[in-house]
């Protein structure tokens, strides 16, 4: 099947999981394609390649032999495909982008390579294209939908034992570059209190949650896509949220003022604890920060990092 995977994704699975595998998965992606489209049945056929796309799977944009639009998500076993569906099975459409099949609950040759069968938006169209103001609204509408209790047995990593596994690699970044310590200090220790006690019950997260994780839809106006689902607090969700168009704010004379009036405004509109919000924004700002500057994408790291420095 001929069609050529975003750069974008190529980039961005080699960091994640080293040259050497990434391409045997993006070599292997021709394949784990038809095997999608043949479990999926109803006669789909691919439109093209939504671009730019993420950076852990790819997204397709499909046709059943009626000429009903769909989209078909493929990831590498790494990016846990798996808890995505469940996420998504769970909030059935709510909130989030509808799962219409699982492909790989049909018996493949190869399961290895995630795919989801899901309705189609428009991904072209996200919360970023609206006014700023707006999109704020817009987002915590839709972020609230997704906060429901995670189903009984569930697979989900808690939110304290994903970040616990980011600790040391930040310790390594703060001890490589002296400059970082103390930021990287703030953020553990703001971690470390956030976890020793939560006031409220743990609920399904997106996990990833920002404006352009947010598209526009038939069914609904805004629905989220690409969750990494986790149980826990909501300001850990709100976290992400609150750095969106950090390149903007960075460039603006008031940008600090900005940061922490969104959290204000976030930790008011949806009954959040405003300092356990700044806390899990001030960690989640230095460890992505601390992330991108190991993975060598420094211009990410230093703005995200300044902005941390902000709060």
């Amino acid at each position: 099947m001929g069609f050529e995977p975003p750069q974008r994704l190529v980039r961005a699975l080699g960091e994640s999981y080293g040259d050497t595998a990434a391409g045997d998965w993006l070599a292997r992606l021709p394949g784990l394609t038809e095997q999608a489209l043949a479990a999926a049945g109803r006669g789909m056929t691919v439109e093209r390649v939504a671009a730019p796309g993420g950076r852990s799977s790819l997204v397709l944009l499909v046709r059943d032999a009626d000429g009903a639009p769909a989209a078909l998500k493929l990831a590498p076993a790494g990016a846990a495909p798996e808890l995505e569906r469940a996420a998504l099975a769970h909030w059935n459409g709510w909130g989030a982008v509808k799962l219409l099949a699982s492909p790989d609950e049909a018996p493949a040759p190869e399961p290895a390579g995630g795919a989801l069968l899901l309705e189609r938006l428009h991904p072209e169209v996200s919360l970023r294209s609206l006014p700023e103001a707006k999109a704020l609204l817009e987002a915590a509408g839709t972020v609230r939908r997704l906060w429901v209790e995670p189903p009984v047995g569930h697979a989900f990593e808690t939110v304290a034992g994903r970040t616990g596994l980011r600790t040391d690699a930040m310790r390594a970044s703060a001890a490589a570059d002296p400059a970082l310590e103390p930021l990287v200090s703030a953020a553990l220790a703001a971690r470390e209190e956030l976890v020793a006690q939560s006031p409220e019950a743990d609920l399904l997260l997106h996990g990833n949650f920002r404006q352009s994780k947010v598209l526009s839809g038939e069914r609904a106006p805004w629905l989220t896509v690409g969750p990494e689902p986790v149980v826990g607090e909501r300001a850990y969700d709100l976290a992400r949220l609150v750095r969106d168009r950090v390149e903007d704010l960075i460039a603006s004379p008031g940008g600090a003022v900005t940061a922490r009036r969104r959290i204000k405004k976030l930790a008011e509109a949806l009954d959040v604890d405003r300092e356990r919000l700044h806390g899990w924004t001030l960690f989640r700002a230095v460890e992505s920060g601390t992330r991108a500057l190991a993975a060598g994408r420094r211009q990410e790291g230093e703005v995200t990092l300044e902005f941390a420095g902000w709060l």
